[in-house]
């Protein structure tokens, strides 16, 4: 991260502002947050799977969008910004190898179903195991769609060379 250039800290902020843009655009924004979550900004969860740096961009954009959850306020940008940065410390360390991009829905799925599931539970008492199982489906449904894509992009060399 000390080598950054001006061309990076641009990228990075620009993934930044895309996942809040994502997040709280009217249309998506109603299945950005509660507990039925279909968060359509964390198919950029799959950055981090190709260079490390992109964690900073979505754990910063993730935090953002936090402050515009009405219902879970200061708990969602605390607990629900964590559970970002804990999983892409985890999609991090995931090998570089394209049957290994298909484990990053899985690790965002896990993660955010405990985390957040324990955050509605504990803030909205809500039950535990069914937040674990919609936020967690959600999640796994939205990076799913992402890898499919991904997986299509890596494809182009152009690509590669962007993302990497």
């Amino acid at each position: 991260m000390n080598n950054l250039k001006t061309r990076d800290i641009t990228q990075l902020a620009l993934i930044a502002a895309l996942y809040v843009a994502v997040t709280i655009a009217p249309v998506i924004s109603a299945f950005s947050y509660g507990q039925i979550q279909f968060r359509v900004s964390e198919i950029l969860m799959l950055l981090p799977f190709f260079n490390h740096k992109y964690s900073w961009s979505l754990i910063i954009g993730c935090f953002i969008s936090n402050i515009f959850s009405a219902s879970l306020g200061v708990y969602d940008l605390i607990l629900g910004t964590l559970a970002t940065a804990i999983a892409c410390l985890i999609i991090t360390k995931i090998p570089k190898n394209v049957k290994w991009l298909w484990t990053v829905p899985v690790v965002c799925a896990v993660v955010n179903g405990i985390i957040v599931g324990a955050e509605l539970h504990f803030v909205l008492n809500l039950p535990f195991w069914l937040n674990f199982v919609t936020v967690g489906l959600g999640e796994l449904v939205v990076v799913a769609i992402g890898a499919i894509i991904f997986y299509f992009l890596m494809q182009n060399q152009n690509f590669n060379k962007l993302i990497n």
